[in-house]
């Protein structure tokens, strides 16, 4: 009995041995890669736990500027070190982010030197501390010195995972997929071959407006404790010395006007006021830091959707909640660049003396945009209509609502 044990043991050890090295060796999910031959090789369209390969690869190349968000930051937002003075750009931001996953993520890159810069893109429904990528452990995050060697625990660990083994072999075999380059490749931006990959599995863009916008309204934010976790890690960025640049993400009008007919709207314009006095706080006391508000309703985000168009694709938008890198181009420019050949009505800074006008504004043009948009704004009643009837009553309306 003791040697069959030591027999059935040993085998046990090697092949757990032998699985953990083929997996770790092979590394499908790009969790330990960051400039090698295999980061450049063609992969599926759908990128698998991402937030490993992004944290490995700040630990590495510990870029002086980093993009910050979910994956609107991740997907419009250009890596284009010429704005930066040439310095080391990296795009961190993470799709299904929450803020609170954000917050991790910055302070993660934080533990390997100042950043000189940081972008960071939010929005009014996922600025809550919920989970909102899955795969993005907070194991992952730096806390000591000692981050590489626990990180190639970790990896070991996850190469013994039965899911992994299938993707190495299907990597080794050919059949793993070949549509596109992982983001890692393009310094944490998502390649667009496998943005329209992504987007042709909801039915293209016409399928995907609505799946979107669902999405959108499901979103539990903002929440009070979010603000205070999110005013810690700006604080601590100011401390040392970090300029940023926090912007709100141009989502589609239909977005604006979704929390608008669900109820949300006063609750999105006082997060605005909190972010406005935040930086405003910040600012006075020296830090470098600005806010801009690229969402609502001007003449980027209400460009006609395919329901209303006729047309099969947009100009600005893959869908409803993801701008293209055009729109990114326009992001940064405005922010860093002067804004030239930006269109006036994109991208409002925010300060204590400019919100209130632009609030205003906004309120104003939603209104005209529901007689010109009349398509999308039958489908957004749609949507919250759908809403309220999940919920068991009837949708929230914008009685008592500016």
């Amino acid at each position: 009995m003791r040697s069959y044990l030591m027999i059935f043991g040993g085998i046990t050890v090697i092949t757990l041995a032998a699985v953990a090295t083929l997996n770790y060796q092979v590394d499908p999910y790009l969790l330990h890669q960051w400039d090698t031959p295999q980061v450049q090789r063609l992969r599926p369209g759908r990128e698998k736990l991402s937030p490993w390969g992004k944290t490995y690869a700040l630990a590495k190349y510990r870029p002086s500027v980093l993009y910050a968000g979910n994956s609107r930051t991740e997907l419009g937002l250009p890596v284009q070190p010429v704005l930066f003075g040439g310095k080391e750009v990296f795009n961190g931001a993470l799709s299904g982010a929450s803020v609170g996953d954000t917050i991790a993520l910055v302070r993660h890159a934080t533990a390997f030197g100042r950043l000189d810069t940081v972008v960071w893109g939010i929005d009014a429904p996922s600025f809550s501390l919920q989970d909102g990528n899955t795969d993005f452990d907070r194991q992952l995050v730096a806390t000591d010195r000692y981050y590489l060697w626990r990180r190639g625990l970790l990896d070991l660990k996850r190469a013994l995972t039965f899911d992994m083994t299938l993707d190495s072999i299907r990597l080794l075999r050919g059949t793993f997929g070949s549509n596109c380059l992982s983001s890692l490749a393009l310094h944490g931006q998502r390649d667009e071959r496998c943005v329209r990959t992504h987007v042709d599995g909801w039915g293209g863009t016409t399928g995907a407006v609505l799946p979107r916008l669902r999405e959108y309204l499901r979103g539990v934010g903002p929440t009070e404790a979010a603000m205070r976790e999110f005013s810690d890690s700006v604080a601590g960025l100011c401390r040392a010395g970090t300029r940023l640049r926090l912007y709100i993400n141009p989502t589609h009008a239909m977005t604006s006007d979704v929390l608008y007919w669900s109820g949300k709207w006063p609750a999105m314009e006082r997060w605005q006021a909190q972010l406005t006095e935040l930086v405003q706080h910040r600012a006075v006391q020296g830090c470098d830091i600005e806010l801009y508000d690229f969402s609502g309703f001007n003449s980027i985000t209400t460009e006609a959707v395919p329901q209303a168009s006729g047309q099969p694709l947009m100009r600005y938008y893959w869908e409803t909640s993801h701008y293209r890198v055009n729109v990114g181009g326009m992001i940064l420019a405005r922010m860093l660049g002067g804004g030239n050949g930006v269109p006036d009505d994109f991208g409002v800074g925010l300060t204590p003396s400019t919100l209130p006008a632009h609030q205003a504004a906004q309120r104003a043009k939603r209104d005209q945009y529901h007689w010109r948009h009349e398509t999308e704004t039958a489908m957004v009643l749609g949507v919250v209509a759908e809403a309220g009837a999940a919920d068991g009553g009837p949708p929230a309306r914008q009685a008592g609502a500016q």
